[in-house]
């Protein structure tokens, strides 16, 4: 029996979300809902277990709005805030569960003990503090979520290593400027590739949408969705038009089946 993948992208803004606070820019301003967004992350459910990518500074508020009543993991790609700030809201899932399954890589896990190092205290540690537990990853070996492969692929962000998760056909990167040949071809041919596409003029850590584009090109997946998306990259509706036929904006709120 073929199994349940859905995936519900739950933030598609980058790091200061749109709008950003005190703009007057158009996009900011925008009535669309489609061209509000929160900070990066997707949802992902596999039959029974669910599972979040990054717990950014609006993990409460996206877990509130979806619905999201247990976790079976979190996996991180990176330690920048917009990806980790939300770290101290899963305790009302460890309340619940005990301690929640952390997958990164070791730097990672390094750098949160420094930001929040109540929740790794392991001597007369607060009783309010979550638990994790905590997984290292890397490039180089796959691992294993319950029965699902997962594969990391490393790409750089500027100079900083981030990683990017592939497992059953969809594969899932954000803030990528650029990846290694070995590490791209882990991902060639991928059914649904989602990817940063930050704005129209070059960036020196993310993807520009032409980079973004080209990215696409060479990956060849059936379909591709950018996200970790500025306003300055335009409306939602403009740019969505402007984009080939199996290349979609992603949206706060989309989901996606396999």
């Amino acid at each position: 029996m073929k199994s349940h993948f859905k995936v519900t992208f739950l933030g598609t803004g980058t790091s200061q979300g749109i709008p950003v606070i005190g703009s007057k820019h158009p996009v900011c301003l925008s009535s669309d809902s489609k061209d509000k967004r929160l900070r990066v992350s997707v949802l992902i459910e596999i039959d029974d277990k669910t599972y979040v990518i990054d717990c950014g500074p609006d993990f409460r508020q996206q877990m509130l709005k979806n619905n999201v009543d247990a976790l079976d993991a979190i996996l991180i790609t990176h330690e920048h805030s917009d990806h980790t700030a939300g770290l101290d809201d899963i305790r009302p899932f460890y309340f619940r569960q005990g301690a929640i399954h952390f997958y990164a890589a070791k730097e990672v896990f390094t750098a949160l003990k420094k930001r929040f190092a109540y929740i790794f205290e392991t001597h007369n540690k607060y009783p309010g503090a979550p638990t994790i537990s905590q997984h290292p990853v890397s490039k180089s070996e796959p691992f294993l979520l319950h029965n699902t492969l997962v594969t990391p692929v490393e790409a750089l962000h500027n100079t900083l290593p981030v990683l990017g998760y592939s497992f059953k056909g969809f594969t899932y990167l954000t803030d990528v400027k650029t990846m290694a040949t070995d590490e791209f071809e882990k991902i060639k041919g991928t059914e649904i590739l989602v990817i940063n596409a930050l704005r129209k003029e070059p960036h020196p850590s993310h993807l520009n949408l032409e980079e973004a584009l080209a990215f696409i090109d060479k990956v060849k997946p059936k379909r591709a969705y950018l996200t970790h998306i500025s306003h300055h990259l335009g409306f939602h509706k403009t740019v969505q038009a402007s984009l080939p036929k199996n290349v979609f904006l992603a949206y706060d709120g989309l989901t996606i089946e396999l």
